[in-house]
C-alpha cells in the first residue's frame, strides 16, 4: 500500500520507492530504504510524518504517494 494511507502508529517495511535516482538516494542518506522500518507518527492535510531510526522525517503527499510498505 502507499505510504500516505498506511495506518498511523503501527510498524511498517518499506517494499518499495518508485522515484527518480536523485530523490531515492538522498532518502537512502536519511535511512529510507527499501526493507527499513519505520513508523507512522502523523498523517495531516498533504503531510506525513514519520518515525525512522529514532528522528523524525516529514514528506509531502507526492513522496508519501511512491513509497509502498507492508504492515508487519
Amino acid at each position: 500500500m502507499p505510504l500516505f494511507i498506511a495506518p498511523v502508529g503501527v510498524n511498517l517495511k518499506v517494499i518499495n520507492i518508485k522515484l527518480e535516482t536523485k530523490t531515492k538516494k538522498h532518502l537512502q542518506n536519511l535511512g529510507l530504504t527499501i526493507d527499513s522500518i519505520i513508523q507512522i507518527v502523523s498523517q495531516e492535510g498533504r503531510g506525513t510524518v514519520l518515525n525512522l531510526l529514532g528522528s523524525r522525517v516529514a514528506l509531502d503527499h507526492d513522496l508519501a504517494s511512491k513509497i509502498y510498505v507492508s504492515t508487519l
